[in-house]
């Protein structure tokens, strides 16, 4: 894998149907820290993951968007959305092979296919990869595209509400599973789940406001992943849901 580089948003505006999704929006990402990303629904959290991602279709767009090595981020990026987006007609291993079947079509090779057993076996699918995605749960479909997601092995990852639907206690363990495995690479995850992004991210965003804006941010201490019951990370709870309450009366 590449390392990582800074990557640097400037002056980001997007309008979509005739609203102004953000303007004026400044974004850094730290080569090899995770950022999380908060805000209510339909604030702009997965519109602004789309334009980084190069994927923000049927919009107006403006802004500049480098990184410090000097290289395009096109190309750097692995992106899961929060659909599945798993194809229908081929099975989860398949699935988590698209990238390399697309690309080169190298995902009939055995380093390539050991590699996304493994994965697989590691999300707790290993039964079921020659299943179809219409035989899976809709926890399961989380899983098989994380595990896709994970298979990119891409410097710079984009997650777009990764565990929602997985219950409590699978949670938990994948949110463990993506920060090891994606330990080194620069990760923007939006969630709604402010302990998740204190258990994973080194910093904390808040996005909020019709244009959205960016209001507040929080540094996160310790290494991730952080304990649920860290008394330091609690408190850090309980300061996340006031800045996010006040940014909701502010939008």
């Amino acid at each position: 894998m590449q390392p990582p580089p800074e990557v640097t948003l400037q002056g980001a505006r997007l309008d979509y149907g005739g609203k102004t999704v953000f303007r004026d929006l400044d974004l850094v990402l730290a080569p090899g820290s995770w950022t999380g990303l908060l805000g209510e629904s339909g604030v702009g959290k997965s519109s602004l993951l789309r334009y980084l991602a190069g994927c923000a279709h049927n919009a107006a767009q403006v802004g500049r968007l480098t990184c410090s090595d000097g290289l395009p981020l096109g190309g750097r990026i692995a992106y899961m959305a929060q659909q599945d987006l798993l194809l229908p007609w081929l099975s989860v291993l398949q699935n988590v092979t698209l990238g390399r079947r697309l690309r080169d079509g190298s995902h009939r090779r055995p380093e390539v296919l050991a590699k996304a057993r493994a994965l697989l076996a590691a999300v707790g699918l290993s039964e079921r990869a020659g299943d179809l995605p219409a035989r899976l749960s809709g926890g399961m479909r989380q899983r098989a595209a994380l595990a896709r997601t994970l298979m990119e092995d891409r410097p710079v990852v984009l997650m777009d509400e990764p565990f929602s639907a997985l219950d409590a206690i699978t949670r938990v363990r994948l949110q463990d599973l993506a920060s090891e495995l994606l330990a080194g690479r620069s990760v923007l995850l939006v969630t709604h789940d402010p302990m998740e992004a204190l258990r994973l991210c080194d910093r904390v965003l808040v996005l909020a406001g019709q244009p959205a804006r960016l209001v507040s941010e929080l540094t996160v201490e310790g290494r991730a992943p952080r304990a649920t019951d860290n008394p330091a990370i609690l408190a850090q709870q309980g300061a996340l849901l006031t800045r996010l309450a006040e940014g909701q009366v502010a939008a």
